[in-house]
């Protein structure tokens, strides 16, 4: 198969609306072609393209930072000599002056197939500023590694933030160039964008069920997202960062896997299947034992729980990941009704309210978690609605 970078740098034809044109790139360090070449690297090659800028979302462009919430700085690169600018820094919406850098952004960011991951919002940031200024943006179009399914509760008006781009789901199931059309639909933009579609992606097919497995090369888009096992279960495993327990940063599988050292591991799984088994279908638990060298509990030993979702117990379609860990935060609250749950702390730039609401675009699975009464039916008669709802919204936006 081949994705929009790879089409656009085999198809003159593609290309020839370029010509003239002052070009510009967003790009982090999975933003390479079939031979792993960097996109910045390939299309300066080109000598029909005409470079003048590029820009970085969180994390970079070739990928300078390792955590969250850690900003980059605008340069010059040293072989291009362009301006490389940040939008994870001073600024995450794109400035006057780095508008006025281009004629033309091309988009080329490999994304994890969740709402809560900041391309997405950088995507709608950019899409917004080019309808400002008159630019055009083309969306050299990558694979969802996560597939079609859909999963979770659909964000609240005035829950939209830097981890909340807009009214869909956790786990939406669509690509960057169907979230650039949803966007620019539902928000009502005018703006010249244009998609260079994938050749061959089939997001139902075995073994990867949205990524290329034995294809293409996994590279990490950010530095915790280390393999397509991370991005299966990244939908559930994200709210993590919203909670006390750690989410295996500082591990060698993060967010494949949480614990504490705190919580008796053992017990949280088999309170987890005799609430609602059904929700742990698709993949295998295992209690673990781990001592991240960074981050939480950094140098203790937590007991923890680890998804395994990398062999033949696999099911891409009963997988659900957002119910299992919201499943783990219940069986927590049932055990230790008084354990410090939630962190509270700034999160992505949003002060005043916890985290873990931020990162479900609503307090509803906070409140069903630390409510007494609240059973699995009453999450999944919510969740359902939105899901249906969904499936039936992004109905019209897909490419494939």
């Amino acid at each position: 198969m081949k994705f929009g970078i790879d089409r656009l740098l085999e198809e003159p034809d593609l290309r020839k609306p370029l010509a003239g044109k002052r070009v510009a790139l967003l790009a982090h360090p999975a933003s390479v072609t079939a031979d792993l070449t960097h996109s910045l690297d390939a299309l300066a090659n080109l000598p029909d393209i005409k470079l003048s800028a590029a820009f970085g979302p969180q994390h970079g462009l070739r990928g300078d930072k390792q955590d969250n919430m850690m900003e980059s700085l605008d340069f010059i690169d040293p072989i291009l000599g362009i301006p490389v600018f940040s939008l994870y820094g001073e600024v995450r919406r794109p400035t006057d002056t780095m508008m006025d850098t281009f004629d033309v952004l091309l988009v080329d960011l490999q994304d994890l197939g969740c709402r809560i991951y900041t391309f997405i919002t950088t995507l709608r940031y950019v899409l917004e500023a080019a309808a400002k200024h008159g630019k055009s943006v083309w969306i050299l179009d990558r694979p969802n590694p996560a597939g079609r399914p859909v999963e979770g509760l659909t964000l609240h008006p005035g829950w939209e933030s830097f981890v909340g781009a807009g009214a869909m789901p956790m786990r939406h199931g669509l690509t960057m160039g169907e979230l650039a059309n949803w966007f620019i639909n539902t928000i009502k933009l005018d703006v010249d964008c244009r998609v260079i579609t994938m050749q061959g992606w089939q997001p139902e097919a075995a073994p990867g069920y949205g990524w290329p497995l034995g294809e293409r090369t996994w590279i990490n888009p950010s530095p915790n997202a280390p393999n397509l096992w991370m991005t299966r279960c990244y939908a559930g495993t994200v709210m993590l960062e919203g909670t006390t327990l750690s989410e295996g940063r500082g591990t060698t599988r993060p967010l494949e896997l949480f614990g504490a050292p705190d919580i008796d591991a053992r017990s949280l799984i088999k309170t987890m299947f005799d609430l609602a088994p059904q929700w742990l279908t698709g993949c295998r638990v295992r209690e673990c034992w781990f001592e991240p060298t960074f981050h939480k509990y950094a140098g203790q030993l937590c007991s923890g729980v680890q998804i395994h979702v990398e062999d033949t117990s696999y099911n891409h379609n009963a997988f659900q990941p957002w119910r299992l860990q919201t499943l783990a935060f219940k069986a927590i609250r049932l055990q230790q009704p008084d354990y410090p749950l939630w962190r509270d702390f700034p999160y992505e730039y949003e002060l005043g309210r916890l985290a873990i609401d931020v990162i479900n675009g609503s307090p509803l699975l906070r409140e069903w978690a630390d409510d007494s009464g609240a059973n699995p039916a009453d999450l999944d008669t919510l969740a359902l609605v939105d899901e249906r709802a969904w499936e039936e919204e992004r109905r019209n936006f897909l490419l494939y």
